[in-house]
């Protein structure tokens, strides 16, 4: 959430920076909330200093010699039992124009770092850097077609169960799904993450700290006679661990790897995604998630990234490292990397990781703080995916394919999945 004190003296730098977001705002109405609810909060100052005096008073009359009952100090009580009144109608304004204050700036995205690069769209981002040499053949299948051969997973079956955009993993696909999330939890763990595996159903104000709510609503799941949600990823359950917390700065990195299923809505009609791994309603993920200090955040964003990219490089799955542009860059997001890892049977790059900086903006909405000695200050959040599992099967299925049907798998994940291919059943 954006800083109010920011929309009150600058607002002109909001507008221009959500203008690099392609955003075109009128922030009148929302500036006059802000003043409004900064003179009632001054008003209430006031009052309060001037209560505090007349209590201050009584004692000394009363002290001075004066009966506690007498006019003269009944009289300075029913003053300062007015100012209370007075106090209590404007705390009651007070929280009416915040509460409408921060149910508009809810909806308003991050301000975008001056490093991201300008742009309107996916076609505007700009790629960093290349690893691997991508396989590229004629006749290499899709990982939907290797996986159906194989056996690996059920579609029309999961129909039954659920509705389309669902699929059951079976037999060696399950394996091999389950031995790619203690893959990587392994190796994350060795780089000083702390493991943890959180509630999957998450309330609304997990998902408001975090920003998929308000925006996101329609493209979450809600359980209908609870305030509780299917959690989209884990960053949203991660984010609160914290949240109306102060943590001391001695304990920052905090560094958190997490496994879940994760549920949208976003699954539609994108052609070939409407059959396999890529675009499903439920799907696993491991996520990598910072609590930081502001001054280190930069460097964390860097380093989050590359723990991500350890994961392909590992794994010996080509990829490209893309930085996104204004436009094309997540609601919470000051700053964005994207992995895109070749699939040589679809012969296309497709997103596997996406590690963004948030700044305070997390944390704002969340109230999670850092201890500097006498100073208190909004820490930094910083999220990514490490890896987006389904996906990662797609690529090692269609990287390691054979002539003669079965998988090869890369050295590192042979000890996990207890074979060194993917055969026919």
């Amino acid at each position: 959430m954006l800083d109010q004190r920011l929309l009150r003296d600058n607002p002109e730098l909001i507008t221009e920076q959500l203008g690099r977001r392609g955003m075109t705002l009128d922030l009148t109405g929302l500036q006059l909330i802000a003043k409004q609810a900064r003179d009632l909060e001054e008003q209430r100052s006031n009052l309060q200093a001037e209560g505090n005096r007349i209590g201050k008073d009584v004692g000394l009359k009363i002290k001075a010699g004066a009966a506690a009952n007498g006019p003269e100090v009944q009289a300075l009580r029913d003053q300062g039992n007015r100012i209370k009144q007075q106090v209590a109608v404007l705390e009651e304004e007070e929280k009416a124009l915040d509460a409408k204050l921060r149910e508009q700036l809810l909806t308003l995205p991050n301000l975008p770092s001056p490093e991201a690069p300008n742009g309107s769209s996916e076609t505007d981002n700009i790629e960093i850097k290349r690893w691997g040499t991508p396989r590229v053949e004629e006749g290499l299948q899709e990982h939907w077609q290797i996986a159906e051969r194989l056996g690996l997973f059920e579609t029309e079956r999961s129909v039954r169960i659920a509705q389309s955009r669902f699929v059951t993993l079976m037999g060696q696909g399950a394996r091999l799904e389950r031995a790619l999330i203690s893959f990587m939890l392994d190796l994350h763990g060795t780089k000083g993450y702390r493991e943890v595996m959180p509630p999957i159903l998450v309330n609304s104000a997990s998902l408001t700290g975090s920003g998929q709510l308000p925006k996101f609503a329609e493209e979450s799941f809600r359980c209908a006679e609870d305030d509780l949600w299917l959690t989209p990823t884990a960053e949203v359950p991660v984010t609160s661990l914290h949240r109306d917390e102060v943590i001391p700065a001695e304990q920052l990195p905090l560094k958190y790897v997490a496994y879940t299923p994760c549920f949208r809505r976003e699954a539609g009609s994108y052609g070939r995604d409407t059959r396999g791994l890529i675009r499903l309603h439920q799907f696993n993920k491991v996520e990598l998630y910072w609590f930081c200090h502001p001054e280190h955040s930069a460097e964390a964003h860097q380093q989050i990234t590359a723990d991500a990219e350890a994961v392909l490089e590992a794994l010996e799955l080509p990829y490209r490292k893309i930085e996104l542009c204004t436009g094309d860059m997540g609601f919470s997001a000051s700053r964005t990397y994207d992995l895109e890892v070749w699939l040589p049977g679809a012969g296309s790059y497709r997103e596997i990781s996406s590690c963004s900086v948030c700044g305070d903006f997390q944390a704002r909405r969340s109230a999670i703080r850092l201890k500097d000695g006498k100073a208190t200050q909004l820490v930094h959040t910083l999220n990514g995916s490490g890896l987006a599992v389904g996906r990662t099967m797609a690529a090692l299925l269609e990287t390691g394919q054979q002539a003669d049907g079965s998988v090869q798998l890369p050295a590192a994940l042979v000890p996990y999945f207890g074979a060194e291919r993917v055969t026919t059943p």
